[in-house]
């Protein structure tokens, strides 16, 4: 039962195993002590003639877009996916989970889908004709929201057949190894002249960049996430706690390498930023982690800068400090006109750090976030950011992608 558990708990998509029984058989004696032995299963090869007929269907497309899910960066197929986009000129768009499978700075990158809008990026899957999904899962972002229509042929390459959806019906699925998947299919197919959906990247650039320099307070999501970036290495990891935030950093944090900006979907479990930050400094001591979070989410287990501390593990806690369930909000705003019941106070958190023998700071211009920030990863401590956010953006974001035009 226990070998099962690690089985099960080490699939391709790691689930996590809970094994209960009672005390008297937890107690007793056993023969046969050693553990089952472990026996991986190869990944198999993709079938030729899928690979072909995947070839085929992108020979023969005059708009090809790429969807990149969380199971590229899992089957460790992030290089031979941007070799795959590269060689045959196509751009590629990533889920919240997949950030950093292509670096941002790529010109064949696109950025971040998954917001329940329409955004600049969604433009391209409406333009699109093929849309190559690579390791993607329907539950990080459902198919209804990017194919509407029905109306692109679409090719899923992934170790694990497609799920059925009327909205996410295969014109080629390629089952297997995904980096070698990748790399055949790029043999055989006809490269793009140019990437067509090339210039939807100039649109995305700009929303990225548009409040670099905003001097607002309470400071605007663009500008932290655009400050955050400009002082962490591509390395570096941040993890991303649920709320507001979470749809800013998923659409406008940077991310250069793949599992450097964790975000929790699916069940988007709140409170899961401190332990994560953790976490990530405990698997890659050598860099910088930090946690974005909302003063909600750092509340739900705060208490776990005591464990941080006591097994002397550094890590940066930035809270955009609003008091109130910021994401909540934004949905009564959007369905309702008006906000219940989503207030509460806060701690004083600078005081709060100290209690524990952490640092703490209290951001109070816009201009102080990159010194701070700066100082924070010189400290080499556990250090918790006090950063008032405006969230009042949330709607300005809403009202100006449901006007939005696609500029393709």
């Amino acid at each position: 039962m226990v070998r099962k558990a690690f089985k099960q708990a080490l699939a391709e998509k790691p689930g996590v195993s809970f094994i209960d029984f009672p005390e008297n058989i937890a107690s007793a004696d056993i023969e046969g002590k050693e553990p089952l032995r472990v026996q991986a299963a190869a990944t198999p090869e993709p079938p030729a003639a899928k690979v072909k007929q995947a070839a085929e269907i992108i020979s023969g497309a005059k708009h090809p877009i790429i969807m990149a899910g969380n199971g590229v960066i899992r089957a460790r197929a992030t290089e031979q996916l941007q070799a795959f986009a590269e060689k045959l000129q196509i751009p590629v768009a990533t889920t919240f989970m997949a950030k950093g499978a292509i670096p941002f700075s790529h010109p064949l990158s696109l950025g971040t889908v998954g917001l329940q809008a329409h955004d600049y990026v969604d433009c391209g899957f409406d333009r699109a004709d093929v849309i190559i999904c690579v390791g993607y899962d329907m539950i990080e972002y459902h198919p209804y929201l990017w194919h509407p229509e029905k109306h692109a042929q679409i090719l899923h390459i992934d170790q694990t057949p497609a799920e059925v959806d009327e909205h996410y019906i295969l014109a080629a699925g390629v089952i297997g190894d995904v980096g070698e998947a990748l790399r055949r299919i790029g043999e055989l197919a006809r490269p793009q002249q140019e990437p067509k959906l090339g210039t939807l990247r100039d649109f995305v650039l700009r929303e990225h960049s548009e409040h670099a320099e905003n001097p607002a307070f309470p400071i605007v999501p663009q500008r932290i996430l655009w400050d955050l970036r400009q002082v962490l290495e591509p390395e570096d990891i941040v993890v991303c706690d649920v709320g507001a935030h979470k749809m800013w950093t998923a659409r406008l944090y940077e991310a250069e390498r793949p599992n450097t900006c964790i975000i929790s979907n699916g069940f988007a479990s709140m409170g899961i930023g401190v332990p994560g930050a953790i976490a990530a400094k405990l698997a890659h001591p050598d860099r910088t982690a930090v946690t974005v979070t909302g003063d909600a989410g750092f509340l739900m287990n705060c208490q776990e800068i005591e464990t941080a501390l006591r097994i002397e593990t550094p890590i940066i806690v930035l809270i955009w400090t609003d008091a109130e369930y910021g994401l909540i909000h934004w949905h009564q705003l959007q369905h309702f006109g008006r906000p219940s019941h989503i207030s509460f106070n806060n701690p004083d958190f600078v005081k709060f750090a100290e209690s524990f023998g952490a640092k703490g700071y209290r951001v109070q211009a816009a201009d102080e976030l990159v010194p701070v920030l700066t100082q924070a990863i010189a400290d080499d401590t556990v250090v918790i950011i006090d950063c008032p956010v405006d969230y009042s953006e949330n709607m300005k974001l809403t009202e100006k992608l449901g006007k939005l035009v696609c500029p393709i």
